[in-house]
């Protein structure tokens, strides 16, 4: 279980990394320690979400049309920018949003790639 969450925080800052490359989204980082951290910080968030009933996540996620899971990794993205100094949001919500969405999507594609590999359960 640990090394699972290992995973996913060095695909978490991989991903942020990736994602501050992006000059349009906003989002800085000083450096590959300060993603590390981001990345144990939104992974330990959404670990907690995951201790809600898989039944009662995808019934709000359905009710809401996706706005509930999305508005919470808004603030979780921006939660980790607020608490890690060297994480910075230039354009404020709105590189919180795009950051999230941008996040979403990159660790997605590397858990895909791991997974494919061989190297995270799928």
């Amino acid at each position: 279980m640990f090394i699972g969450f290992l995973i996913s925080v060095i695909v978490l800052a991989i991903s942020l990394l990736i994602i501050s490359k992006i000059p349009p989204i906003g989002v800085e980082i000083d450096s590959p320690v300060k993603a590390l951290l981001a990345g144990a910080i939104i992974g330990a968030f959404n670990g907690l979400w995951g201790f809600f009933p898989s039944g009662l996540r995808g019934f709000f996620a359905l009710i809401s049309l996706g706005l509930i899971p999305l508005i919470g990794a808004i603030i979780v993205f921006g939660l980790s920018a607020w608490l890690i100094e060297g994480f910075r949001l230039r354009y404020g919500i709105w590189s919180a949003i795009l950051g999230a969405i941008a996040l979403a999507i990159i660790s997605s594609i590397l858990n895909f790639i791991l997974s494919s590999v061989g190297l995270v359960g799928a």
